[in-house]
């Protein structure tokens, strides 16, 4: 099944990079960047030294897109026929290993404090939710795409 990411508003070039390298050991067909989110290659046209710095190289053999708007992003795979599964704590989120795929599929991360927006949750065909058992409520945003990513991916 094939597996694409998109992380939206992810402010940390640190996060950037690791995302890129997990997203390349989990086989993800595709990264999508937007909002505020840096990409490996400013507007200069110049490499960003701390993503490739996390990355390790991730930036250049996994295929990746800038967008500003993830809604663009996320109309354009919907008519490709990919599914669209927001990872979010949220009402109507659903343990991730209780969620299956049918056809490819876009994961959706969001800001490292504020998550996925109500906008972009409501774009969602479905949400799915890592379950905390500890004092903190959330994982690192690499931290989280890894766990889905590889599971999903596998």
């Amino acid at each position: 099944m094939k597996v694409a990411a998109l992380f939206h508003n992810v402010r940390s070039t640190h996060n950037v990079g690791s995302l890129l390298r997990t997203a390349d050991g989990a086989g993800v067909a595709k990264v999508y960047l937007s909002g505020y989110t840096p990409t490996p290659i400013d507007r200069f046209g110049r490499p960003q030294k701390d993503i490739a710095k996390t990355a390790l190289g991730a930036q250049d053999s996994v295929a990746w897109e800038y967008a500003k708007q993830p809604l663009s992003i996320i109309r354009r795979v919907r008519k490709e026929g990919w599914a669209v599964v927001g990872v979010e704590q949220d009402a109507r989120a659903i343990h991730y290993r209780e969620c299956t795929l049918s056809r490819p599929t876009l994961f959706i991360f969001g800001n490292e404090v504020r998550g996925l927006s109500r906008a972009l949750r409501d774009e969602c065909d479905t949400l799915i939710e890592i379950p905390m058992h500890g004092r903190k409520e959330s994982l690192n945003v690499s931290v989280a795409a890894g766990v889905i990513l590889f599971h999903f991916n596998n």
